[in-house]
């Protein structure tokens, strides 16, 4: 793996110039994930935090029930496990590749040595943190306040705005997707069969083709 080259892939490093990049490379370590591997464990010590530059994990909680609920999705030029580092305090969710990953991993200790001499560094920290939170507090009102459909159309507006075509594989599987969204596979099902059925989307095993996006925009504003 070229480290420079990842760096420069990475949004939490954007901008920066390349002797900075070099700085981080130094202490970057490369680190691979097999499927269903963690990466980390929630009340953990965060000893620092992932980048994935292949591959993708999902941040979750588990219930004492044993039932799992998705926060977060990340893929490559992200970080993850960042806050918990800046904190000082312990990984609040589990981490898991969702398929395989190559990652580099930033040791806390030699990361906040590199903020310390570099203002410009811990500025880029602070905007991308903020962003995050808003992300956080997005989802939550989106599980808390929306039902179920509402729920749905927002994500399938979400994975199309991300695309050229009105027509996209979906980026998880049905059942990862329900989990992320707060449901159930069978509910999230019957809501597919339903937006099929009004016309809104068109289904082909994962494939889903967008065909009326006023309507359900509709659904994902009005929360039902």
């Amino acid at each position: 793996m070229n480290k420079l080259a990842a760096l420069k892939a990475i949004t939490f490093f954007e901008g920066l110039p390349d002797e900075k990049l070099l700085k981080l490379a130094d202490i970057a370590v490369i680190k691979k994930f097999r499927k269903g591997e963690t990466l980390f464990l929630a009340d953990v010590a965060a000893n620092g935090f992932f980048a994935p530059v292949s591959g993708r994990v999902k941040i979750f909680r588990t219930s004492p029930a044993g039932k799992e609920q998705i926060l977060h999705v990340f893929g490559p030029g992200e970080a993850v496990g960042e806050v918990p580092v800046f904190e000082g305090g312990t990984f609040p969710a589990h981490c898991e590749a969702i398929e395989k990953c190559e990652t580099l991993f930033f040791p806390r200790d030699e990361f906040e040595r590199i903020l310390r001499e570099d203002t410009d560094l811990v500025m880029k920290m602070m905007a991308m943190l903020s962003q995050r939170l808003r992300i956080l507090v997005n989802k939550i009102d989106d599980l808390s306040l929306k039902e179920t459909p509402a729920r749905v159309a927002s994500y399938l507006l979400l994975l199309h705005s991300s695309q050229d075509s009105d027509t996209f594989k979906l980026d998880l599987p049905k059942g990862q997707i329900a989990l992320y969204l707060g449901t159930i596979q069978e509910t999230l099902s019957r809501i597919f069969k339903r937006f099929s059925e009004e016309g809104l989307i068109a289904l082909n095993g994962k494939e889903i083709t967008i065909l009326n996006q006023d309507d359900l925009q509709d659904i994902a504003d009005q929360g039902r």
